[in-house]
């Protein structure tokens, strides 16, 4: 089986930088084993227009009194920056995590002259996350400009980007993932989905379309705006999108579409799931995972079903992880 690639440099719409260091010299990048701050500023990954403003950011944090945070000391304010770009519109979405709300006074003042010398910064937040532990980002988002979201497109598909809502970081790759999916599901004869795990939406709406009634379920709020704005502006009408559990959605329900698209954490789909599913023995189950052993374990506890398809995505170069797609049919 051939994978489906994309670009091995310049790939990442995403940069998740640990800041150390002063703050007149502060260091973006990790922790190493040894304790030592390593920068990624000039990491091959991110796109060229990650520099500019890697470059603003440094003298930003001084002029706004952001001291990184000391993990050995616990002291400091800046724990993290998290730097997301559309390339569909080249903007950017910038968080600030924050230990506290001390210095988001400090960082409102500032923020004009960063908003000057990088107009693209469409989406700035301050997400505080209080606890000593290496944990990305907390519950609390405070949102600094009138945009919220960045706009994104796959496929002639909007997509749209707000912040502690998942989205793929390998854009050009997470693009031939969704139309494949859209692909196969075009070839079945089908007039209802589930879209479990959805995130943003972005399976359920390539595969959906004004014929085929789509549920989506997602347990993250943030993401479920997104889709929500992603189908109004498709003119879907038969969608809907709700922030729950996705496998207590399903459970609880007793009514089966034709299909039941799945995309779970690394942890997959889980044995409760799997159960109902087999039970309940909907014609079709399109699954895609980023952990292959996981889905291993669900396929086997799915009883009732052939593997029709499969295909591998090298979702993340340079590292021994894929993503895989795969539909199987009841039996």
């Amino acid at each position: 089986m051939t994978p489906a690639t994309g670009p091995s440099e310049g790939f990442r719409n995403k940069a998740k930088m640990v800041v150390s260091g002063s703050v007149e010299k502060p260091i973006f990048g990790i922790i190493n084993r040894d304790g030592i701050a390593v920068s990624l500023t000039d990491c091959p990954l991110y796109p060229a227009e990650f520099s500019p403003v890697f470059e603003q950011l440094t003298p930003f944090i001084a002029r706004a009194g952001l001291t990184p945070y000391n993990i050995e000391r616990k002291r400091g304010e800046l724990k993290y920056i998290l730097l997301t770009q559309s390339r569909q519109t080249g903007q950017f979405m910038l968080r600030f995590v924050l230990r506290s709300e001390k210095k988001i006074e400090q960082l409102i003042n500032a923020l004009p002259w960063l908003q000057e010398k990088l107009p693209e910064l469409s989406v700035i937040t301050a997400n505080i996350q209080p606890v000593h532990m290496a944990i990305l980002e907390g519950e609390q988002e405070i949102m600094l400009t009138e945009q919220h979201a960045l706009r994104e497109v796959f496929n002639q598909v909007p997509l749209f980007i707000r912040p502690q809502s998942f989205f793929q970081t390998n854009p050009i790759v997470a693009a031939k993932l969704y139309q494949t999916a859209r692909e196969w599901v075009q070839e079945l004869t089908i007039s209802s989905l589930w879209d479990l795990f959805c995130g943003v939406g972005g399976f359920g709406l390539h595969c959906a379309d004004q014929n085929i009634k789509l549920t989506g379920i997602e347990i993250c709020a943030p993401a479920i705006e997104c889709a929500r704005q992603s189908a109004q502006e498709l003119g879907l009408q038969k969608v809907e999108f709700q922030a729950l559990d996705s496998t207590n959605f399903a459970t609880s329900r007793q009514d089966i579409p034709d299909l039941v698209l799945v995309n779970p954490p690394r942890r997959g789909i889980g044995k409760n799931l799997c159960n109902y599913l087999s039970d309940m023995h909907p014609e079709y189950i399109l699954y895609s995972s980023c952990n292959a052993q996981t889905m291993a374990e669900d396929l086997q506890q799915l009883s009732g079903y052939q593997v029709c398809k499969v295909q591998l995505f090298d979702m993340f170069p340079h590292t021994a992880h894929y993503e895989v797609l795969c539909l199987l049919k009841r039996k």
